[in-house]
């Protein structure tokens, strides 16, 4: 059964009626046929009036919906042959960063991932995309494996931010992300990151400071949860709306901003009402920004990063 936001009540109305005249067992009795098509045009009509216009605040809630494609699955649509590859060689594998080998239409590329699951279980498993300091050393050791093989990065961000327990502190949370941001930019080969839900904080740029950002329409990258927002500057976590439309958190924001290279489009009413053609979007966008790359040696390349990301935030002033 379909989950709907609280934003899309109108919708999930419509939709409703719809399938209750599509349960009619005798439809000899009544011609439903022109009823269900107005119903389903009405109800198109109002999803795309709804998402034209959607606010930061329900681009987040958007961003979060539990049926939205997550790292995993975008992986398993888009890379073929993927060899998943475990651990940091150093304390333990953290299942809330995923990564291995494959080939991305025919090119062999290295795929990483913050894994948040669907479900209970799953999310326990992968710790609902937080991940740990052997999280990060995984991905730096994926990294340096694939510019030591030539392999092409790509990587999915979908995370609300790194863990923030005692025990990852005590491992060294700050300096694995850091060690993580700088594998990024010193990767000698093609990278290219894809933020497919939340962009949260230092856990995303963690695996996202690559020559091209891409992000999806709907998706959200910012320094801190709306929410965390609210409750450190109005100490109150319930402004967390106000906090969103501040922070400048959405593709659109971004994109204006010179933060990200290139927005993603999502079907009509988010990636999670058609997650097929969300992820088939993912893989076009990838194919037109890493060809370019390809050509490009190791200097270039890290030379084009280290200039993409000094150049963020600096003013203009002539």
């Amino acid at each position: 059964m379909r989950q709907y936001l609280e934003f899309e009540k109108p919708v999930a109305e419509l939709e409703s009626k719809i399938e209750e005249l599509r349960r009619i067992t005798s439809p000899g009795e009544l011609n439903i046929a022109d009823e269900v098509a107005r119903l389903t045009d009405k109800s198109d009509k109002q999803l795309k009036s709804l998402y034209a216009k959607l606010s930061p605040w329900q681009k987040t809630l958007v961003a979060r919906h539990d049926e939205r494609p997550k790292a995993k699955r975008v992986i398993a649509a888009l890379i073929d042959d993927f060899l998943p590859l475990a651990g940091d060689r150093a304390f333990a594998d953290d299942g809330a960063i995923i990564g291995g080998v494959g080939r991305f239409r025919g090119t062999p590329v290295m795929a990483i991932g913050t894994e948040k699951g669907f479900d209970t279980e799953t999310r326990i498993k992968h710790n609902f995309g937080m991940a740990k300091p052997e999280g990060y050393r995984k991905a730096r050791r994926l990294m340096e494996l694939a510019g030591r093989f030539g392999l092409p990065i790509l990587t999915f961000v979908d995370t609300s931010g790194a863990f923030p327990g005692i025990e990852a502190e005590a491992r060294g949370q700050a300096e694995a992300i850091a060690r993580g941001i700088e594998a990024c930019l010193n990767a000698p080969v093609p990278l290219v990151a894809t933020i497919i839900g939340e962009g949260g904080s230092g856990g995303a740029i963690a695996l996202a400071a690559g020559n091209t950002v891409l992000m999806l329409e709907h998706a959200i990258y910012s320094v801190i949860s709306p929410e965390g927002c609210a409750s450190i500057l109005w100490r109150d976590a319930a402004q967390a709306p106000l906090a969103a439309e501040a922070m400048r958190i959405t593709a659109q924001d971004l994109k204006k901003l010179g933060l990200i290279d290139e927005i993603v489009p999502e079907p009509m009413g988010g990636a999670h009402r058609d997650a097929e053609a969300a992820m088939t979007a993912i893989g076009d966008a990838i194919a037109l920004a890493l060809p370019p790359l390809l050509g490009l040696s190791a200097e270039a390349l890290r030379a084009r990063r280290r200039e993409k990301f000094l150049a963020m935030g600096k003013l203009g002033l002539g």
